[in-house]
């Protein structure tokens, strides 16, 4: 039996989504752009995934575009945001701890000559609202913080730094990466406050290929892709309807629940702390607030080996973040942990699927390669 912990990297699709996607592809598969009865059904399917999701997300349907994935969101946000912002300033605000996504797109930002100013987190791997405003300026146009941390589950206070920003004056738009956090914690397009907000199908129990960005209505950036009018002219490209009505029927099964789903990741991620705590001596952890990824340490035993030893026992987690293929994790560095708690990190994920089992089974292959591997 396996037993899967690696729910931060991808999540097994839910039975709604599939059975929407299946439908998507073999009854109501025609082109929403099209006039004729197939196309009529499809645009309706659109309109309802999209009302889905926006219920989700707490925001209008009109402010919400869908996009291939989470990296794409994050690329639109970043990049066409800065450029549709860059005739006020120059100067972007984001932290050493964000994903690839948004890494890499403020250092293309930075070939076309913006500059940005990556701050570093707090001890807890935070950013806290007072080193933001500490390096606001006048010519800031941007800040783009995560939500929670994918590699910690360290939570940011995105709603008390977007109201600081406001209240300051600044015409910065805020951008947060929430990907990690959509329908894991209850938050909503409103209590955060951000102008956009970038989530993604597949770490939701929808399938790969999907994602969306919330722009505030009145948020004017350029468009991502050109060519037709789809998404209400903000990005062209037939709609990939299978993945659409995935995403949206993922929502609605996971939506009225996710305190509960929430309160019982908490107490499965609480119980492994534990248990790892009384089994093994060493056993480190990274406090974080998100119940659903934690991040632990056996210093002295490589992370690689580890995994290996718990992939043998049908365990399933990953090293750091899975966008990352190898080196040290930049995030832990950043926030000056011991080279020995990095190199003998992983990352558990934890979903409303995770069942008891699946905890059972993870502490005894841990405890147990603990007892059998060679310290190094």
């Amino acid at each position: 039996m396996e037993h899967y912990l690696d729910n931060a990297a991808t999540t097994q699709v839910c039975p709604e989504a599939i059975e929407a996607a299946v439908n998507a592809m073999g009854v109501c598969y025609g082109n929403p752009s099209s006039t004729h009865t197939k196309g009529r059904e499809a645009k309706k399917l659109l309109d309802r995934a999209r009302g889905q999701v926006a219920k989700a997300l707490g925001c209008k349907p009109t402010e919400l575009v869908f996009t291939s994935c989470g990296s794409e969101s994050d690329n639109w946000a970043i990049i066409y945001g800065a450029e549709s912002m860059k005739r006020k300033g120059r100067h972007i605000i984001s932290s050493q701890l964000e994903h690839d996504a948004v890494r890499k797109s403020l250092d293309e930002l930075e070939r076309r000559g913006f500059e940005v100013t990556r701050l570093k987190g707090e001890p807890d791997g935070t950013v806290s609202v007072e080193r933001v405003l500490d390096a606001l300026r006048e010519d800031t146009i941007l800040v783009s913080l995560m939500l929670v941390n994918n590699e910690t589950g360290a939570v940011t206070d995105i709603s008390a730094i977007s109201r600081a920003i406001k209240k300051c004056g600044s015409q910065a738009l805020v951008h947060s990466d929430a990907v990690q956090a959509f329908m894991k914690l209850p938050f909503s397009a409103k209590t955060l406050g951000a102008d956009m907000i970038s989530v993604s199908g597949h770490k939701i129990h929808a399938p790969k290929g999907v994602g969306a960005l919330y722009i505030k209505e009145g948020v004017k950036i350029k468009n991502f892709i050109v060519g037709g009018g789809q998404e209400n002219g903000r990005r062209a490209g037939t709609e990939a309807m299978p993945q659409i009505a995935a995403f949206g029927a993922a929502c609605e099964a996971a939506y009225p629940h996710i305190a509960e789903n929430a309160a019982r990741m908490g107490t499965m991620k609480a119980r492994i702390i534990k248990e790892l705590s009384g089994n093994i001596p060493e056993f480190r952890y990274i406090e974080s607030a998100a119940p659903h990824i934690l991040s632990i340490s056996l210093p002295g035993w490589r992370s690689e080996v580890l995994m290996n030893y718990l992939e043998a026992k049908n365990v399933y987690v990953s090293k750091s973040s899975a966008c990352k293929k190898g080196g040290r994790s930049i995030v832990l560095e950043s926030m000056g942990l011991d080279p020995k708690l990095i190199d003998g990190a992983i990352r558990i994920g934890i979903s409303r699927f995770t069942a008891e089992d699946d905890v059972t089974a993870l502490v005894t292959a841990l405890t147990e390669a603990h007892d059998t591997l060679a310290h190094r």
